[in-house]
């Protein structure tokens, strides 16, 4: 592996870190997080920085008062913080009693909703920034093209070859199942979470069928659920809800389920090349799930919405902010049509900004003014 790619949330960590006492830095396991830190903590005035996950790092903190008096003038991280949840009540008592931001910046590999305790004892005195994999924007034109084969995970998109990053994310799979699951405490056997994964993997793009997927696996409908929790929640699938604003329409209600990395998702589906994505069944979802994670990892501050109804009507991407409204079409043809359900969505929804995102070479204007462009085009209108 080689290379260093400058990560867009750098600036957005730091002011955080100037304007809170507590900054919490979220997102997949070898998603950069660490070495995002570090870089901070290197250039930092004064800092300190503790991986819990190692003996001797952890050891520093068996007296955490004491530690924490002794490096007071100190912008203290803490890596993998899910694995000493106790912690957070004597965060909580310091932040309040120093009464000054840029104390603490944590890390964790699971969503704020599995650190309940931060999320209990933290409330007011810290900021949730989530990191994901490398996005398009982080990238040059050259690199660009690699992403959607082998996903964002840094070690597998800088791998010095296909085999190698093959080969990482097929580890990285493994020692999920295998390592971290029941290191964040959840009593599961990692071949039916695994199998779950699969089988979300040849959903991806599609409306969750919790009963369908129980029966296939042998479980109860709760059961499944609650795998999928612990896989949205660990940042490995996305549910994509429907939207429905007091709509008199018979709408689809059921979220559809992505596998958020595209790398991950052809792993998960045996799919090693280019050649192999192009003839496979999961190309046009593999492309839409892509575009749609590059969209929504990219753009923060919007909500995000599929709209669909029982007689067909539909938009892949709904993006609102304030009273905006993006109606987005996916399409992994270089020749996309728009079809006839879109144009229905599009007035149900009263969207008056509509995009068809294809990998075009140069953008275009179609009937209605909907706006044909490449996922480069639309993301850079927004940097």
């Amino acid at each position: 592996m080689a290379g260093y790619i400058n990560r867009s949330l750098k600036k957005k960590l730091r002011q955080n870190i100037k304007d809170y006492p507590v900054v919490a830095l979220l997102g997949p396991r070898q998603v950069g997080k660490s070495t995002l830190a570090k870089e901070i903590i290197n250039k930092h005035s004064r800092g300190v920085y503790l991986d819990l996950e190692k003996p001797s790092h952890l050891n520093q903190l068996n007296a955490p008062e004491y530690f924490f008096e002794q490096n007071k003038s100190f912008l203290i991280c803490l890596d993998e913080v899910q694995r000493y949840p106790e912690i957070f009540p004597l965060l909580r008592s310091l932040a309040d009693e120093r009464k000054k931001n840029g104390q603490f910046l944590i890390l964790g590999s699971a969503g704020r909703d599995l650190l309940k305790q931060s999320s209990e004892s933290l409330a007011g005195r810290i900021s949730y920034l989530e990191m994901s994999p490398f996005t398009l924007l982080e990238l040059s034109a050259k690199k660009r093209e690699r992403l959607w084969l082998r996903g964002g995970f840094p070690r597998s998109f800088l791998g010095r070859s296909e085999t190698a990053s093959l080969e990482w994310r097929e580890n990285y799979i493994r020692t999920f199942l295998e390592r971290d699951i029941p290191q964040l405490g959840f009593r599961i056997p990692p071949t039916a979470i695994g199998r779950l994964w699969n089988m979300l993997a040849y959903s991806h793009g599609q409306t969750l069928n919790s009963s369908k997927l129980a029966g296939s696996l042998g479980v109860s409908s709760h059961t499944v659920n609650s795998y999928i929790d612990i896989l949205e929640k660990t940042f490995l699938i996305r549910l994509l809800q429907p939207f429905s604003e007091n709509l008199k329409k018979r709408l689809v209600k059921s979220p559809k389920v992505y596998i958020r990395d595209s790398g991950l998702l052809h792993s998960l589906l045996k799919v090693d090349t280019m050649n192999e994505l192009f003839s496979h069944p999961v190309f046009g979802s593999s492309f839409e799930g892509f575009v749609l994670e590059q969209i929504i990892s990219s753009l923060p501050r919007w909500q995000f919405y599929f709209y669909r109804t029982r007689s067909g009507a539909e938009i892949d991407l709904l993006m609102i902010k304030g009273i905006r409204r993006i109606a987005i079409e996916i399409k992994a043809g270089k020749s996309p049509v728009v079809e006839k359900g879109f144009w229905t969505a599009v007035e149900d929804v009263k969207a008056k900004e509509k995009y068809l995102i294809a990998p075009v070479d140069t953008a275009y204007t179609i009937k209605d003014n909907v706006k044909v462009t490449s996922l480069s085009q639309f993301l850079d209108q927004f940097v």
